[in-house]
């Protein structure tokens, strides 16, 4: 008894409109995985899929595009950090400058005296 034997008992106990979806299944499953897999669907089935060349190059620009991508955002983060800084740098120039007036101030109501004003211009240049 032979392979083909089994067989043709296996699809004899079919009805025969069983059988016919059946052989048609198989055929509409074996045209799709050949148009898309080639003789890898022959040799693997669904299962193991080779890359080939073409789907490396994706892989690589796609890399690339990413990597180029990340670059200008790094680079506008830079960017944005350096502006944080200045406004920082520059917020606290004016901060001291209106410290300075405010104790201006307040020793001409004689509110403080000159050795408290001296005091604080100090502490407000060494920051």
């Amino acid at each position: 008894m032979t392979g083909w034997d089994i067989l043709d008992k296996i699809i004899s106990s079919f009805s025969p409109i069983a059988a016919i979806i059946l052989l048609v299944s198989a055929a509409v499953i074996f045209i799709i995985g050949f148009s898309r897999r080639g003789l890898n669907f022959i040799k693997y089935g669904f299962g193991k899929i080779g890359l080939d060349e073409s789907l490396k190059k994706r892989f690589d620009s796609l890399e690339a595009k990413f990597d180029a991508r990340f670059s200008q955002i790094d680079a506008r983060f830079s960017q944005i950090d350096a502006r944080i800084l200045e406004i920082e740098t520059n917020h606290f120039g004016h901060l001291k400058n209106f410290l300075t007036e405010l104790t201006s101030i307040l020793v001409d109501k004689d509110i403080l005296n000159n050795t408290d004003k001296t005091r604080l211009d100090n502490h407000l240049r060494g920051m």
